[in-house]
């Protein structure tokens, strides 16, 4: 154990500027004790023990830690959401989604993100480093999670279901995204407006409403979007595509939009009531004319 090995600090003497090196990997440490607990990466030494269920851990701390999956102690929270943490750096982490702040970036394209981890796994992207191939129809992934993920659309396999409407996902984070429908949850807040959003995708696209920013922009004529559904929308104006078809007359549209306000001619529904007279209309801006006739 550590107390044990207390013999080995002998073997380590400091250096001109005082630190302690590890003799095996020459990893600096100003202090012994720190040392000490580099050296158990080396030995495999796992002297801390979880009395509940065994696992073994290096240091102290980690234990610690481990140990409020058993007792469900949860003592970081969020401040602003209430949201509640087994570990500080999860808070930190969680607390990025209200704050907007996202301190890594990738000094190749200049993206950011809010953990490191995610800001790794991006920068295989440009090192083209996808190895791991899926053996059904050879798409490469960065890793081999990728690809056990990925094979779920060919096996058809949803494992992660929604305990209260028993809808399946195949990740686990879009069943947590599809929660928030049932719980009405939105953690993402934004800074500016106060607007609350149940997806973070969602949150991103409100705040070009505030900055201007518009990254999504037609290759023919160069006009700039704020949304990409957008910029695609336009381009059917350039290329004469109406993917829409009403399959009734088969009338085509660029919108799915204006086949849905067509079909009500086919149909006869008028979803857009009158709460004064009770007359109904087929589209919401015939409404608002119609209005005009009560107000003056």
């Amino acid at each position: 154990m550590l107390g044990k090995d207390n013999r080995l600090v002998n073997r380590f003497r400091p250096t001109g500027d005082k630190t302690y090196c590890c003799d095996i990997c020459d990893k600096p440490f100003s202090q012994k004790g720190s040392l000490l607990l580099h050296k158990c990466i080396h030995t495999g030494e796992k002297p801390y023990q979880c009395n509940t269920c065994g696992k073994t851990f290096t240091q102290k701390g980690s234990m610690f830690v481990h140990k409020r999956i058993h007792t469900g102690e949860k003592p970081y929270y969020c401040d602003t959401c209430g949201k509640t943490f087994t570990q500080k750096g999860s808070m930190i982490m969680h607390k990025r989604i209200h704050t907007g702040e996202k301190p890594y970036h990738c000094d190749t394209c200049g993206k950011t993100f809010t953990q490191k981890g995610s800001m790794r796994a991006h920068k295989h992207i440009h090192m083209n480093k996808k190895s791991h191939l899926c053996n059904i129809c050879g798409k490469k992934f960065l890793n081999e999670n990728g690809v056990l993920i990925h094979h779920l659309i060919h096996t058809g396999e949803k494992p992660f279901h929604c305990d209260i409407c028993g809808e399946s996902f195949t990740q686990s984070s879009n069943l947590t995204k599809h929660k928030r429908i049932h719980t009405g949850e939105k953690p993402y807040f934004c800074n500016v407006c106060g607007e609350a959003f149940s997806q973070a995708n969602h949150l991103s696209k409100h705040r070009r409403i505030h900055t201007g920013e518009k990254p999504y922009h037609c290759d023919l004529c160069g006009k700039t979007f704020a949304q990409k559904g957008g910029m695609l929308q336009h381009k059917r104006i350039h290329t004469g595509e109406k993917p829409y078809e009403c399959d009734v007359c088969g009338e085509a549209f660029t919108q799915i939009s204006n086949l849905t306000k067509h079909i009500r001619i086919h149909t006869g529904e008028k979803p857009y009531p009158c709460d004064i007279c009770g007359v109904a209309f087929t589209q919401s801006c015939n409404l608002t004319s119609h209005r005009r006739v009560h107000t003056g």
